[in-house]
């Protein structure tokens, strides 16, 4: 095997990695929007997670939004 064709696979392979973290990325959000309806999400969870005024649920609404967001972020990081 040449060089040139080593760096043009590990390139592919990087690509299908890349292509499949977005896929694994959009469809753990896709459950997490299904999950709690009526929040808006947007494109970032860590986004939420910083944007989250504490106080503005019920105490126990808070904790499970949180938590949800929180194993979302997780599932997404570890590639679940």
């Amino acid at each position: 095997m040449t060089f040139g064709v080593r760096l043009r696979l590990r390139g592919a392979v990087r690509r299908g990695s890349a292509r499949g973290d977005a896929e694994l990325a959009g469809r753990v959000c896709s459950e997490l929007s299904a999950d709690l309806p009526d929040e808006d999400l947007g494109e970032c969870l860590d986004d939420a997670i910083d944007m989250y005024r504490m106080g503005s649920k019920p105490r126990c609404e808070e904790v499970e939004y949180l938590g949800m967001v929180r194993e979302a972020i997780d599932r997404i990081e570890e590639g679940e």
